[in-house]
């Protein structure tokens, strides 16, 4: 068998679920994601609730208690207690891992092995599927003082800092405009609210968000579930964190001076959204969840409630029946949040 080994094809051949099994991990699934206590041979915490999730379609892994993550390749040298940096010993690893794993699957060639080319009758690919990907353009001409935004109560300092603006034509037309960034801070898109909420119907929904499209063979996907909204403006894990449905309340809480303020864009929080959350918070710090007082802020809460505080201290900050955080003057927030 040859010594020479591509790295990137072996962590796309490799399936967490085999390597779990291969390290004798019980595996426990919930959908694509395994939880469970970390299995890592430098985890020194003694944790009272499961703190590792692996990713077994996406091939990645982290523990929110001790901090380690990577891909699945990465867990396979921390499970063999290698450091990532030593070439030799990382590599010696990997030539097993595709001894014992790999055999029948992972095709071995030499270096110098030249690439079959595909022949004319063979059949096309299907197109490439990208998610999230990062917008090459940014909407021009939106009306940041548009008389919708300042009978909010926002400021011309809040709009700008969330660069809100009303459309007046293209697939945002007469709504307003809500720029959206993933958590390396990538433009992926624009979501778009409706202006006249009497008009808002199930054909005319409140917020549209990027549809599924082609373009130049690829086709373009669109997931408010993998990110936070403002959250790629926290840079480093913080003491408290609010968590609140929607962009509004966001903008509202930062206007009135309540720091580290994300979103879920929705009153179910996502697995990817609940491993956000949690390292966005120091260890021993909080998570303030800010609902709203209606069917859907219930949801909200029950939600973040059952998969973060596992992981988290959390705290229900409620309204009354039927307000929004929107609803509440700065000094209401005041006396809520206590500070």
């Amino acid at each position: 068998m040859s010594t020479w080994i591509d790295f990137k094809e072996l962590r796309a051949k490799l399936k967490f679920e085999q390597l779990l099994r291969y390290y004798e991990i019980e595996v426990k699934r919930k959908g694509d994601q395994h939880l469970g206590f970390c299995p890592l041979p430098n985890h020194r915490i003694r944790d009272k609730s499961p703190s590792f999730s692996a990713n077994l379609e996406r091939g990645i892994f982290q523990c929110f208690s001790c901090g380690a993550k990577g891909s699945v390749l990465d867990f396979a040298l921390f499970m063999e207690n290698v450091n990532l940096e030593d070439g030799r010993a990382v590599r010696k690893v990997a030539l097993k891992l595709r001894r014992e794993l790999l055999s029948d699957v992972m095709p071995v060639c030499s270096k110098r092995e030249p690439v079959k080319q595909k022949s004319p009758s063979a059949a096309v690919a299907a197109p490439k599927v990208l998610v999230n990907a990062p917008l090459d353009f940014e909407l021009k001409g939106l009306e940041t003082d548009n008389l919708c935004l300042l009978e909010e109560g926002l400021t011309a300092s809040t709009v700008a800092r969330f660069g809100l603006g009303f459309c007046s034509r293209g697939l945002l037309k007469g709504r307003v405009a809500i720029p959206l960034h993933d958590h390396d801070g990538q433009l992926v898109g624009y979501a778009g609210r409706a202006v006249d909420y009497d008009s808002v119907s199930e054909s005319n929904p409140e917020y549209v968000f990027p549809t599924t499209r082609e373009r130049n063979g690829a086709i373009y996907e669109f997931q408010k579930t993998l990110f936070l909204y403002n959250g790629f403006r926290i840079k480093a894990p913080c003491d408290e964190l609010c968590v609140v449905e929607g962009f509004s309340s966001v903008w509202w809480l930062h206007q009135n001076a309540i720091p580290s303020v994300v979103a879920t864009m929705g009153a179910e929080v996502s697995e990817r959204q609940v491993e956000l959350i949690v390292s966005l918070v120091k260890p021993f710090g909080g998570v303030r969840l800010f609902s709203g007082g209606d069917e859907s802020g219930e949801q909200f809460a029950e939600s973040l409630l059952r998969e973060v505080s596992p992981h988290r201290f959390v705290r229900w900050v409620k309204p009354s029946e039927g307000q929004q955080p929107t609803d509440l003057s700065a000094e209401q927030l005041k006396a809520l949040f206590k500070f």
